[in-house]
């Protein structure tokens, strides 16, 4: 039988923004128990479906190490591994892992997949990735800096520098909530989404947070107390990779570019990177590099995420009992 009732699912950010203040204080509060030794098993017995159709250092690890301290137990699958590899639909697959595992992770190339699955399947579906967003990396990225302005994000700028893509769609959405005000600087062709620049403008709206575009990076960088680039070219992109290459000239983070921001300003980059091109050595290795912890942070974000969404009895568990059982 599949499990019962309808299930929630995390597609986008928007999904939790409501909850995105009680998620980042649950991942430091858990960052500090493993830190401690304390790995506690909030969710014990379930199972959890990690389908990637993209290779991942990050998110594959993180994810495999979150369910596992949670007490769960990981089952990853590549397209390779799956009927989903030779042509079974999306909803089929969906609805056969929902009557298997707890929830399903998904690392997509695309978000109409993303959304077919979530749409067919009983169980939480969480976005590991698509061509649209990048939820989880976001509530990392927003971790990493919470550490480090205990104080809050109101009054705080975020510049983005380089493409309009899945990472930069979230971390408009994710900023917004919270409160922190982000400014964009992508070249003209490679601008975000306008659909989720208007969603975040109006997020922003509610929290005190002011989103803005700009074709300078200089202009975006200039008083920021953090920057943030991606990769120019991104998994799927590789056929426009030339003309990247330079629409891009002028969009690294480099000393020049750190300058201009506050003394005190951090970098992120949600990795991997290439350096020399979005981002320079001598930046990514120096003192006001986040990305390190920013990277870390994926586990103790993910272990927060799963905690939410998923069920603290396994669905088998309370069919074969009737009950949850005793503790």
């Amino acid at each position: 039988m599949p499990p019962d009732g309808p299930a929630r699912h995390l597609l986008s950010i928007s999904d939790i923004a409501p909850d995105l203040p009680g998620l980042l204080d649950r991942a430091l509060a858990m960052k500090r128990a493993r830190v401690r030794g304390d790995l506690s098993a909030t969710r014990p017995g379930n199972r959890v479906a990690l389908i990637f159709e993209k290779p991942s250092t990050r998110t594959r690890t993180s994810f495999e190490v979150a369910v596992a301290d949670l007490g769960g137990h990981p089952i990853y699958y590549s397209t390779k591994d799956m009927q989903l590899g030779r042509g079974e639909t999306v909803a089929d697959t969906a609805r056969v892992m929902s009557r298997y595992v707890d929830a399903i992770v998904y690392r997509a190339f695309k978000h109409t997949d993303e959304v077919d699955l979530a749409a067919h399947a009983s169980v939480p579906v969480i976005n590991a990735l698509d061509d649209r967003e990048h939820p989880c990396q976001i509530v990392a990225d927003l971790l990493t800096l919470q550490e480090r302005w205990p104080k809050g994000f109101a009054g705080r700028r975020l510049a983005y520098i380089g493409d309009g893509n899945n990472v930069l769609h979230s971390l408009l959405l994710g900023a917004a909530a919270v409160g922190l005000s982000l400014v964009a600087a992508t070249p003209p062709k490679y601008r975000p989404d306008p659909t989720i620049v208007g969603a975040a403008t109006a997020l922003g709206a509610r929290t005190g947070a002011t989103v803005s575009l700009t074709e300078s990076p200089a202009e975006a960088a200039k008083g920021a107390d953090a920057l943030y680039t991606d990769v120019w070219v991104s998994m799927g992109d590789e056929a426009e990779a030339e003309a990247r290459m330079r629409a891009f000239q002028g969009f690294q983070i480099n000393a020049a570019l750190l300058a201009a921001a506050k003394p005190d300003a951090w970098v992120l980059h949600d990795l991997p990177a290439h350096r020399g091109l979005e981002i320079t050595d001598e930046v990514m290795d120096g003192p006001r590099a986040a990305v390190w912890d920013q990277a870390e942070n994926r586990l103790h974000a993910q272990k927060a995420i799963l905690e939410a969404f998923l069920p603290s009895v396994p669905r088998g568990a309370r069919r074969r009992t009737g009950r949850a059982p005793k503790r």
